[in-house]
């Protein structure tokens, strides 16, 4: 840090960042979020539906959860470059690593996805898939928030500092995305749990963003500016209208349900995006990294 007492700069030596910033791909890793998001709870939302007798429903979110995490693994496995390095993973367990969790979790979760969407469209083997229905169901809440728990695992202030809100705020974010699915595949009449799914979601995810910005005090500047700013706000704007048309005109017509079904999955998206270009420039900004500190060696002095 360098300048007066009253007007602090902070800097770094040659102008370069303290801590390194993820070698992570945004389109990679932040679809994987939002896709991983969008598979674990729709597997929630597949299991109620079939609970409470809404097959087609059942049907959207169960296959809606298999095409999810099968193209998260595709854009894992490329921001890892090699299959094997995935594999590798799997060779030890251990639980103080969120990444190795999630790829015991993921190991467990796929194939009894897989097994949940074909048992539901093909109609075949009904006790294997109500099995791997509940199975998925039970994982999902894991698959759609364990990314929250690896980011706030690092360094990187935005994230880290933001631990206690990011796992909601992922949650919900994953629920909206659902809902969106559901609105989008199943009739009006069986997409009332997606509809009031929509409705909760958007409201637990207005709620999040504004308690982690609180949180990260001015590391929010992060979530507020430049890129990420842009695709929280416009987070903001698709979730209020899609949950918006979703409980006005979509309760009884099926384009305006699929419009705003669409807008919740952007919504979703924009959310995960916006998350990790705050993390990718709060890392590449000392002040970010000086600032929080500072304030934390003070507060304890």
């Amino acid at each position: 840090m360098t300048g007066t007492r009253s007007e602090p700069r902070f800097d770094s030596y040659y102008g370069r960042p303290i801590i390194n910033p993820p070698v992570w791909e945004a389109l990679d890793i932040a679809g994987y979020f939002f896709l991983g998001g969008l598979a674990g709870a729709s597997s929630v939302l597949g299991a109620g539906a079939q609970a409470t007798g809404r097959p087609a429903l059942a049907r959207t979110a169960k296959a809606g959860a298999l095409g999810a995490i099968g193209v998260s693994f595709v854009a894992l496995v490329h921001d890892l470059g090699r299959p094997a390095r995935f594999v590798n993973m799997l060779r030890v367990f251990k639980p103080s690593s969120p990444m190795n969790l999630g790829t015991w979790l993921l190991s467990a979760y796929a194939p009894a996805a897989g097994v949940a969407a074909a048992s539901a469209v093909f109609g075949r083997v009904p006790r294997a898939g109500a099995a791997a229905t509940a199975s998925a169901a039970v994982l999902g809440p894991a698959v759609a928030t364990y990314t929250a728990v690896l980011l706030a695992d690092t360094a990187v202030p935005a994230w880290h500092d933001g631990h206690r809100e990011l796992p909601y705020l992922f949650a919900a974010s994953a629920a909206a995305a659902a809902a969106g699915l559901g609105l989008i595949g199943a009739p009006t009449a069986q997409a009332a749990p997606a509809r009031r799914l929509a409705a909760l979601a958007t409201g637990a995810e207005l709620v999040a963003v504004e308690l982690l910005k609180h949180r990260v005090e001015e590391v929010a500047e992060t979530y507020e500016e430049d890129r990420a700013g842009r695709l929280m706000r416009a987070a903001q704007v698709l979730g209020i209208a899609g949950a918006g048309g979703a409980l006005t005109a979509g309760r009884h017509h099926r384009v305006a349900a699929a419009a705003s079904g669409v807008a919740l999955l952007a919504a979703s998206a924009a959310t995960r995006f916006g998350v990790f270009a705050a993390g990718m420039r709060s890392a590449e900004d000392p002040r970010y990294t000086v600032g929080p500190q500072r304030r934390r060696r003070e507060a304890r002095a």
